[in-house]
């Protein structure tokens, strides 16, 4: 394999903010990391994303070749046309920043663009800069497409060699074999190579898995912070906000949709209700004889990416 450090460059001024931090903090970084681009069903992830860079301070430390990376012709860039002239191009960017917490604690953000080709020394890659950048803990986040109700709370899977890190909650899944990804693959070969990861996956009823789910992103937010420490009330507080909007908007359409509709919504909450209680904030599941199977759960995504791929 060529060496995967020609898939980035580094920011002096946000390397030198980096090893400062790394200089009162011993432990190491956390470091959030999720991609655009595959399955983040209620856009859980990108909320979250939005939400930090759009808050927080921060500055880049690592930028990544999306000219290697991307294929533009898949997800095509757009180019602003005034009058008889292209003025603007909009380039994807793939890049770890520093980020500072509301208590001025620094971690990192890996995001942008999934990688298109090259995952394996985009995931080589990734583990230099872990190594560099001293992180100690590595977290990504998601929405998967599950048969639950938006009137229940959002359950939650955690992934990775540290969901010790997110006690009361636990897999629903025994074993499946799904699509890959760039950001799955990232995961599993910074646990070979012995780093700390945790995944957290956020349930969101499948009938809005194609919408913004904020009740999602907020659920998830709240187990990265509870896992990692990291102080984020403004991201809270604007993921709260949109999610009471959402959910009044989703009640509303219900309600004045037709029967099938409500037919649904009704036997999903009776579902729910049966097998984890009403009052519960975990997981979806009481007991592992009432899982759904394998082949359940890959027909459920294969229909989500499916209808991805319809929109596109």
């Amino acid at each position: 394999m060529p060496d995967p450090q020609s898939l980035y460059e580094w920011e002096p001024k946000g390397l030198a903010v980096v090893d400062m931090a790394l200089a009162q903090e011993s432990a190491g970084l956390v470091m959030l990391y999720h991609f655009d681009g595959y399955i983040d069903a209620g856009e859980t992830g990108e909320q979250i994303v939005d939400g930090l860079l759009e808050t927080l301070p921060h500055q880049t430390v690592v930028r990544f070749d999306h000219d290697r990376l991307v294929d533009y012709r898949a997800r095509r860039p757009l180019l602003t046309f005034k009058r008889d002239r292209y003025t603007s191009f909009e380039s994807p960017a793939l890049e770890v920043k520093v980020v500072q917490d509301a208590t001025g604690a620094p971690f990192l953000l890996l995001s942008g663009p999934e990688p298109d080709v090259e995952w394996e020394r985009f995931a080589a890659a990734v583990e230099q800069v872990v190594e560099r950048l001293g992180v100690r803990l590595a977290v990504s986040f998601h929405g998967i497409p599950m048969g639950v109700p938006h009137t229940r709370p959002v359950g939650l899977t955690p992934h990775g060699n540290r969901t010790d890190l997110m006690p009361g909650h636990r897999s629903p899944f025994d074993e499946a074999q799904v699509p890959g990804s760039a950001e799955a693959l990232v995961e599993y070969r910074l646990m070979e190579a012995g780093h700390d990861v945790l995944g957290v996956a956020a349930h969101v009823p499948h009938y809005v898995a194609r919408s913004s789910y904020p009740d999602a992103a907020l659920t998830a937010l709240e187990a990265v912070t509870a896992a990692t420490g990291l102080v984020l009330p403004s991201v809270a507080h604007t993921l709260r906000t949109e999610a009471h909007r959402t959910q009044t908007e989703i009640d509303r359409q219900v309600g004045q949709g037709d029967e099938e509709l409500v037919s649904l919504v009704e036997g999903l909450e009776h579902q729910y209700d049966a097998l984890a209680g009403a009052e519960t904030r975990g997981n979806l599941v009481a007991e592992p004889a009432d899982l759904p199977s394998a082949d359940e759960i890959g027909r459920e995504f294969e229909r989500f990416l499916a209808e991805r791929e319809g929109d596109s």
